[in-house]
C-alpha cells in the first residue's frame, strides 16, 4: 500500500522534530499505522534556515505555503507556523482541498476552532490537534476517547511550562518574579517577549480547548477569565508554604448547574496534592470523572520531540482512519456535532472558590474584628487566620486569611469594604484557593 503523503507548513523546532521522528521510527510507525508516512513537502519562510534545522533529511523545502497546501499528491497538511490569521487561511484552504489537517496551534483552535471543525465535518476530513495542549502528554486522546464513559466534573492543569518554572524557582530560592523571569529567559525557558506565557494567555488557549472537549461546548476563548503571574510576590509564596499550600498557575474548567467555569489564574493548591509537586517546566493535568475518579497526566509540555510525538500520533490516527466512513470517526470535540451543549461560560463573578487574603494592617486592637465582621456580613466563612508578629517598633503587620468556598462576586464586595478601612495600609492581595479533592 502506498504511503500517506504529508506536507509540513513551518520548519521550526517542532517541524524538524516531526521529520526526524518520522524518519527515525519509520519502521515502528508503519507497523502501527498499516502503511508508511512520508513527508514530501516542507514550506518555510526562510528555506536556508529550514535546511539547517532539518539537516540531512532529504526533504525539499520551498517558500510557497499555498502551493504546498494545493499539491494533489498531499494527503495530510501539518500546520506548524503558529499565529492565527495566516494559519487559519491555510488550514481552511487545506480542508477545502479535501486534505486532513494536523496542527499544534492552540491559539488558532481556541479562537477559530468552531469554524475549522465545522468546515472539516462538512468536507469529511479530520483535524488532529493533540500537540496543541500539553505537548507530548496525550490529554486530548484521554479526554476524547479514554474517558468517554465519564461525566467529566472538572479539569485543572499546569499547562504552561514557562510559568511553572518561574513559580518553582520563586518558591525554592525565595526570589522575586523579575529576577526569575530574567533567568528563565537566559536559560531559554521564556521567550524574549514572554507576555503570552506570564499573562496566562497561552494557558487559557489550552484550557479553552480542554473545556470544549470535556463538556461538549463550543470553543469560547473570548469568555475565559485570564490572570497571569506578574503580580505575584515572594511573600505570598512563602506564606502559602507555611500554610501547607503551593501556588501554581492553573487552567481550570468546571461544570456547574448554572454553566461552565473557564479560568486561568495563580492558585493555592494543597502541598500534598501530586499536581502541587510538579516542578520546573513540566506540565500536568488532573481530570475528575464521575466513574473513574481522579486521574493525573504528567510530562513535557513543550520541546521539539515531545511535541513531535503528539503530532506523529495524530498522523498515525488519521492514517488508520483515512478510508473510514466520516460518520464513524471520533468527533473533533468528543461529542457528536448535533449534540453540543449551549451551557454558558460563567462570568468570573459567578465562580465559586476559596480565597487566600493578605492584608497589611495597622497593629492595633479591633482590626481583625472589623475585617471578620465584613466577611461574615457577606456570608464568607473563614477557614484559617495567620497573623505575623510585628517586630519591635513596627506599627503594621501582615494578616493572612484563608476562606471556605464563596461566590466571587461576594468576595469582591467584601474586598472593596476592607480596602476602604483606614487600618488597611496597602492593596489587599487576593488569590484563589482550590483543594482539588
Amino acid at each position: 500500500m502506498k504511503p500517506i503523503r504529508i506536507a509540513v507548513l513551518g520548519a521550526g523546532v517542532v517541524a524538524s522534530g516531526v521529520v526526524h521522528v518520522l524518519q527515525r521510527n519509520q519502521q515502528e510507525i508503519q507497523r502501527r499505522a498499516g502503511r508508511g508516512l512520508e513527508v514530501i513537502a516542507i514550506a518555510a519562510r526562510n528555506t536556508a534556515k529550514a535546511h539547517e534545522a532539518l539537516g540531512a533529511t532529504g526533504v525539499a523545502t520551498a517558500d510557497d505555503f499555498e502551493a504546498a497546501v494545493r499539491r494533489p499528491d498531499v494527503d495530510i497538511v501539518v500546520e506548524l507556523i503558529g499565529g492565527t490569521d495566516r494559519a487559519r487561511a491555510l488550514v481552511l484552504a487545506a480542508i477545502e482541498a479535501g486534505k486532513h489537517v494536523v496542527t499544534a496551534n492552540k491559539a488558532l483552535l481556541a479562537v477559530h476552532g468552531s469554524e475549522i471543525f465545522a468546515a472539516a465535518s462538512a468536507k469529511g476530513v479530520m483535524v488532529g490537534f493533540e500537540a496543541a495542549v500539553a505537548g507530548g502528554i496525550p490529554i486530548i486522546k484521554a479526554l476524547r476517547e479514554g474517558l468517554t464513559a465519564n461525566r467529566i466534573e472538572w479539569i485543572a492543569g499546569i499547562i504552561n511550562g514557562t510559568t511553572n518554572f518561574i513559580l518553582s524557582e520563586m518558591r525554592s530560592k525565595g526570589l522575586d518574579f523579575g529576577t526569575v523571569l530574567a533567568e528563565a529567559q537566559r536559560l531559554g525557558y521564556a521567550e524574549a517577549d514572554p507576555t503570552f506565557d506570564i499573562e496566562g494567555v497561552d494557558a487559557a488557549h489550552k484550557a479553552t480547548i480542554m473545556s470544549a472537549i470535556a463538556f461538549g461546548v463550543p470553543v469560547q476563548f473570548d469568555k475565559a477569565h485570564i490572570e497571569g503571574i506578574t503580580k505575584l510576590q515572594a511573600a505570598d509564596i512563602r506564606y502559602a508554604e507555611q500554610l501547607g499550600y503551593r501556588i501554581k498557575l492553573l487552567g481550570i474548567t468546571r461544570r456547574r448547574d448554572e454553566g461552565i467555569e473557564l479560568r486561568v489564574h495563580p492558585t493555592l493548591v494543597p502541598a500534598k496534592r501530586l499536581i502541587a509537586n510538579v516542578e520546573g517546566a513540566m506540565n500536568a493535568v488532573v481530570v475528575q470523572g464521575d466513574a473513574v475518579g481522579t486521574t493525573l497526566y504528567y510530562g513535557k509540555g513543550a520541546g521539539s520531540e515531545p511535541t513531535a510525538s503528539a503530532v506523529v500520533a495524530d498522523l498515525v490516527d488519521i492514517t488508520r482512519l483515512h478510508t473510514a466512513d466520516p460518520d464513524h470517526r471520533v468527533p473533533h470535540l468528543a461529542f457528536q456535532p448535533d449534540a453540543m451543549s449551549d451551557a454558558p461560560i460563567l462570568p468570573i463573578e459567578q465562580v465559586r472558590t476559596a480565597f487566600y487574603l493578605r492584608l497589611v494592617v495597622a497593629d492595633e486592637t479591633g482590626v481583625l474584628s472589623r475585617i471578620t465582621t465584613i466577611l461574615a456580613e457577606r456570608d464568607i466563612s473563614i477557614d484559617a487566620v495567620l497573623q505575623r508578629e510585628s517586630a519591635e517598633g513596627e506599627r503594621q503587620t501582615d494578616l493572612i486569611i484563608l476562606t471556605h468556598d464563596t461566590v466571587e462576586g461576594r468576595m469582591r464586595q467584601a474586598l472593596a469594604q476592607m480596602q476602604a478601612l483606614p487600618t488597611v495600609l496597602a492593596p489587599i492581595v487576593a488569590l484563589r484557593k482550590e483543594e482539588l479533592a
